[in-house]
């Protein structure tokens, strides 16, 4: 079958998560995680479901970005895409007018990421395959098929990246059965968002020990004696064998950083996780060069616009943990561009996860990495947050703190139904009772 693409519609879901501070952080006091949520139809009656994740206000613009994406997706047939992806990724990305509010960054990315989401999700339904086998199964020359090496040919080209898929294939290709048994390594950002109280970030680490959690991120930044007193608490919950991360999720210039997190090294964390503006490529640098003797290294990426600024990031040493995100770059093509560069400077890839949707995204790419790049798992890992997983029909799967591999055929962010109806801005239930309140 063609598959042929015959309608698709956006949707605004939004979820109240402020009222109780989850994802509060030291710049995002009040979070409503949210989501731009695309449907495909198509002629066949297959679906394809994609998403990008929002903070509550302004969903509404990136749903409007879809819209305006949506007729160079429409009428086009699965194959027709599939047969030169990286055709329609540029078609996306760089139509002529659209390009101006980008390009490839903020909401006309955003809107991108969850319009290609969708695709790749129809795509390994038709397969019959988890989107993470449909990669793991597909030959190297395919997935280079995907990428868009504009603008990166200066450090990754598409010869390179072939022989970086193909060598894996050819000397040590990591057993799926590995992954299927064991699963990834997760770590947990669920237990100390900057607005729970002490005791309840005291019962969420007791519990979190009791399930196997060996890796916890504490968010810090908006005070330093409470970031000391919290780092403290933190660490004699988890004891000194644990791994203790921090992130101050973009709060300080760059000279506050260094003096900030020094005050911080007697808790020996592993990484602080975007000590600073996103874009300052820099920045993050001279960070990195202050914290390296204190054996602290920098990881950053959630909001890193594109596979250009992951290329000068890896330049510059300015990062030695790459934080890939499913739905603030351009989908699995440009993810897939940034895991081979990650792979060719060798510096370990630990997703960013969480949100409305991210855990069931990133789960994917980072097993595909695994198999098909990287082949290691020293100093990698996957951020997991415990929120919001029950509105999907094939939910993330954790044991004994890992991901463990999905097994239905997608991308696993079909959300169900019922929950985007309750959840719908300004139209749901759930909404309808929060603003009459």
């Amino acid at each position: 079958m063609l598959h042929k693409i015959t309608n698709l519609t956006v949707r605004d879901v939004r979820f109240p998560t402020s009222l109780e501070q989850h994802g509060s952080d030291a710049m995002h006091t009040d979070p409503d995680y949210s989501a731009a949520y695309v449907v495909i139809d198509t002629d066949c009656g297959l679906k394809g479901f994609g998403l990008t994740f929002t903070l509550g206000k302004g969903t509404e613009i990136v749903v409007c970005a879809v819209e305006a994406l949506a007729g160079l997706v429409v009428g086009k047939s699965l194959q027709e895409i599939v047969s030169d992806f990286r055709g329609f990724y540029r078609l996306l990305t760089s139509d002529s007018q659209m390009r101006w509010l980008g390009p490839e960054k903020g909401v006309t990315h955003l809107a991108t990421a969850a319009v290609l989401n969708a695709v790749w999700d129809l795509w390994a339904r038709a397969e019959g395959k988890p989107l993470w086998k449909l990669l793991v199964d597909m030959d190297p020359k395919q997935i280079v098929s995907c990428i868009d090496f504009r603008y990166i040919t200066d450090v990754l080209t598409e010869d390179e990246a072939l022989v970086f898929i193909t060598c894996v294939d050819c000397f040590f290709r990591p057993p799926e059965d590995q992954m299927l048994r064991e699963g990834y390594p997760a770590y947990t950002t669920s237990c100390a968002w900057l607005g729970y109280s002490d005791q309840q970030l005291k019962q969420l680490c007791t519990d979190a020990l009791k399930s196997g959690w060996t890796k916890f991120k504490v968010k810090v930044g908006a005070d330093l004696e409470d970031d000391i007193r919290r780092c403290r608490l933190i660490r004699q919950m988890i004891g000194a064998n644990n791994t203790l991360m921090i992130d101050a999720n973009q709060r300080w210039d760059v000279a506050e950083a260094i003096s900030w997190v020094s005050r911080l090294a007697e808790f020996k964390p592993l990484w602080i996780e975007e000590p600073t503006s996103p874009d300052d490529i820099l920045g993050h640098a001279a960070i990195s060069k202050a914290l390296a003797p204190l054996g602290i290294g920098v990881a950053t990426g959630e909001q890193c616009h594109n596979r250009v600024m992951f290329k000068q990031f890896l330049q510059a040493s300015a990062l030695q943990f790459v934080q890939i995100d499913s739905c603030r770059l351009g989908s699995v093509n440009e993810n897939l561009a940034v895991l081979l560069m990650a792979h060719k400077f060798q510096v370990p890839v630990c997703p960013h996860a969480g949100g409305v949707g991210l855990c069931e995204l990133v789960q994917h790419l980072i097993l595909f990495d695994y198999v098909c790049v990287s082949g290691s798992l020293s100093h990698r890992m996957c951020e997991y947050v415990d929120h919001l997983h029950e509105h999907f029909t094939s939910p993330v799967v954790i044991h004994d703190a890992h991901y463990m591999p999905p097994k239905d055929p997608g991308y696993s962010c079909e959300m169900l139904e019922s929950s985007v109806q309750r959840h719908q801005y300004p139209e749901g239930d759930v909404w309808k009772l929060h603003i009459n309140k």
